[in-house]
């Protein structure tokens, strides 16, 4: 429990954390992690608004995320609500108020609004107290709405949020639903730019580009818990990763139609002319003012780089793709990059890029088999991939499923 002077200044700095934040899904992570640290919830989960729907976006659970082996995560499925005043966060986006309920199994008869026991059923979870508010933009247009659920006092006992903490959580959604509505802006600003390459590349869709940057995002953190990688660092590299994986390929806009839609396997000039699209995506963001610049130039040029060092574009020059002096073998093409040579966040992209493209349908193949994939990729290890990294990738594969189901090809 913290005290109303500690709280205040919380949630200044909570304001400032999420604004600097640019992801969106980075941001809701952070949003409900700090909203519920503010009031002293068990669980809690978000919505964002669109349309007359709400789409559940993410939750937190302490008391089942106990339950689970160290460095497990929590799986959940998404979902949509209307917006309406049949449930609770339906009424909350449609009316705009917050809700603060003592136990959601006793509501006053005369609510509109009921409580859904279909969770609690599932996954044996027993849900009490909730605290529910719209996320608000200066304009007044509720964005989404944060639920907070089981405050807890010190001796662990389940009790009603305080009418206290009210002022508090509603300032502080005021920041989040700003910092909600930037971030969206920023998704769709990249989003639109993968769209451009997939009017050129019928591959490069906004699915693909969404589970490779989830799955990547994933194997960072479970890679940087094994590492003892501090808290701080890793919350500013899921952001700025997840943004630049998602870019791994837009230097495909640059290559033929011819060569990117082609309904076959390339023959060994076209593939030569499209290993070309690392370093023209890499020269998008060459003059690197920012480290989303940095580590989305870096993941450009070096996804396609092999642990073995057989992979390209190697040891270039990004502006002219000509080997750098003093890195060119006998035929005079540039060396690859090996090992530790080839940027952290390149060796996690190019796991996460692999396992997408061989799980899913493309113009000359069929999706593969789950077996299959993995069977392929562990027998790349100290090859194509990086040993270790692998092997934390086939340690969150529960996790990585259900990025699969999140994003599905038939849901652009």
């Amino acid at each position: 429990m913290i005290d109303e002077r500690k709280k205040f200044q919380e949630v200044l700095n909570v304001g400032l954390e999420v604004i600097q934040t640019r992801d969106i899904d980075i941001l809701l992570e952070r949003i409900l992690t700090k909203a519920r640290y503010l009031t002293n919830a068990d669980a809690g989960s978000i919505y964002i608004k669109d349309g007359d729907t709400l789409l559940f976006r993410y939750t937190q659970n302490d008391t089942l995320q106990k339950q689970l082996p160290a460095g497990k995560k929590l799986i959940y499925s998404t979902f949509t609500i209307p917006v309406n005043n049949q449930s609770i966060a339906g009424y909350v986006a449609n009316t705009g108020v917050v809700l603060n309920l003592e136990n959601v199994y006793h509501l006053d008869g005369n609510v509109p609004f009921s409580f859904d026991p279909s969770y609690d059923k599932l996954s044996g979870y027993k849900t009490q107290s909730v605290l529910s508010f719209p996320l608000k933009t200066h304009a007044d247009e509720v964005v989404g709405v944060l639920q907070l659920i089981n405050a807890t006092a010190r001796d662990g006992q389940i009790v009603p949020f305080q009418s206290d903490d009210e002022p508090f959580v509603v300032h502080f959604a005021n920041n989040a639903a700003i910092a909600v509505e930037r971030a969206t802006m920023t998704r769709d600003i990249i989003l639109r730019m993968i769209k451009m390459a997939e009017l050129r590349d019928p591959m490069e869709t906004g699915a693909h580009v969404n589970r490779v940057s989830s799955y990547s995002v994933e194997l960072y953190e479970a890679w940087a818990a094994k590492k003892g990688i501090s808290k701080a660092e890793v919350e500013q590299n899921k952001d700025i990763l997840k943004m630049s994986a998602m870019l791994h390929d837009v230097g495909k806009v640059a290559i033929t139609d011819l060569i990117l839609k082609k309904p076959a396997r390339l023959d060994s000039y076209e593939y030569e002319v499209m290993k070309q699209h690392t370093y023209l995506g890499a020269q998008l963001f060459a003059h690197q003012r920012s480290d989303f610049d940095r580590a989305s130039f870096l993941v450009a040029l070096n996804h396609h780089e092999r642990w073995d060092g057989k992979g390209y574009p190697g040891y270039i020059d990004f502006k002219t793709g000509e080997p750098l002096r003093g890195f060119e073998d006998l035929s005079g093409r540039a060396i690859g990059k090996k090992e530790e040579e080839i940027p952290l966040f390149g060796r996690i992209v190019a796991i996460a890029d692999v396992f997408d493209a061989l799980s899913s349908g493309r113009s000359y193949k069929e999706p593969w088999e789950e077996e299959r994939v993995l069977e392929t990729m562990d027998g790349e290890r100290g090859k194509h991939f990086d040993p270790e990294m692998l092997d934390v990738f086939f340690s969150i594969l529960d996790v990585i499923r259900n990025i699969m189901q999140r994003y599905p090809d038939n849901n652009e």
